[in-house]
């Protein structure tokens, strides 16, 4: 933290036209920071951006289409000179509308409900949405399964050169009892992700145009006094198809849950197509992706490349433990899906 006294806040909120009477560092990480400014107008939240400046371009573009398009996305300040950003020395910084409000829970219904409703139309709002000539966009589109067939195989190496060790640790152990199920269902999933399904919808977003947040869940929402829910931190917005915002959501909740619910699942299917209707087989496509097992790899991939260097090894054994047994409870709705969604998507209404 010691290295925010050395970020050019003073130059940066200079070129705006504000009275500044206060700032405080909310977030602080290496490339992107996070600040409270306070003004005689209100507050003020000015962002540090890790990005390229092209690809800040490509956000921003992407943000004001969406928020054309009906999302409540903060608005951004423009400096003295109508710029959108600061660029001081290659680092982009920007002065985003302060929102009054609080993050939704998954616990409440209602709530619930709206949270999935607003991913619905953020992706409904998506359509069109095309990169302009001079930015560097995310794109995540149509280069699954070139992904997912990396991730497993780098992660299939830890796991033989656990087969090889004379002696494994209780994290090895782990290893080599759970990854073989897992290696054969994410191999399922990416064998899935060849049929038509997946290759109709990566043409119809190449087609049509869209957007991912990438981090679509309560903790990136905000509620306001008068109902609104407005969308936070933009700055991972990826050109893709809509199943890889409903995967993470669908993690997260059931993660949040402990275990993957069957009516929870029906209920977000539900609400999703009220708003954005999906056909059943890009539902197929969202299926192969939540087979994947995305939190468990992870898991493995955090421990074997040591990315969380305060972590104990015991913390990194629990987290693989519990990646491990909550990826497992999906089972059932594998199991069921092909009827769960023709009831909600062919016999519902919302």
């Amino acid at each position: 933290m010691s290295s925010i006294k050395y970020e050019p806040l003073d130059d940066v909120l200079a070129q705006y036209d504000i009275k500044v009477i206060s700032t405080k560092n909310e977030s602080y990480k290496d490339k992107k920071g996070v600040w409270w400014i306070e003004t005689p107008d209100g507050y003020r939240i000015l962002k540090k951006i890790s990005n390229s400046e092209d690809t800040f371009k490509y956000i921003l573009s992407a943000a004001e289409h969406l928020r054309k398009n009906g999302m409540n996305i903060p608005a951004v300040y423009k400096t003295r000179d109508g710029k959108d950003y600061v660029n001081i020395n290659g680092t982009c910084y920007v002065l985003y509308e302060a929102i009054e409000g609080k993050s939704p829970s998954y616990n409440s219904p209602e709530e619930f409900k709206a949270i999935v409703k607003e991913l619905a139309r953020f992706h409904a709002a998506s359509v069109g949405f095309s990169p302009l000539e001079d930015t560097k966009p995310k794109i995540h589109l149509g280069k699954w399964i070139e992904q997912y067939t990396n991730q497993l195989e780098d992660m299939n190496k830890f796991y033989q050169a656990e087969l090889d060790k004379t002696e494994n640790d209780k994290i090895g152990k782990i290893i080599i009892e759970e990854f073989p199920a897992f290696y054969e269902r994410a191999k399922q999933a990416i064998e899935g992700l060849k049929g038509k399904e997946y290759q109709e919808w990566v043409k119809k977003v190449e087609t049509s145009g869209g957007l991912c947040h990438q981090d679509f869940a309560a903790g990136n929402l905000l509620k306001n006094p008068s109902g609104k829910i407005f969308v936070l931190d933009t700055d991972s917005l990826t050109i893709d198809i809509p199943a890889r915002d409903i995967r993470k959501l669908l993690n997260k909740i059931m993660k949040k849950n402990g275990s993957w619910d069957l009516e929870t699942f029906k209920k977000l299917i539900r609400f999703y197509q009220s708003e954005n209707p999906l056909t059943y087989s890009e539902w197929v496509v969202v299926k192969l992706d939540i087979m994947f097992p995305h939190l468990f790899l992870g898991a493995m991939n955090k421990f074997y490349y040591k990315r969380d260097k305060e972590w104990s090894f015991e913390k990194y054994q629990k987290r693989i433990t519990e990646m491990a047994t909550f990826e497992k409870t999906i089972t059932p709705i594998l199991e069921n899906f092909e009827s769960i969604v023709n009831e909600e998507i062919y016999q519902r209404k919302d």
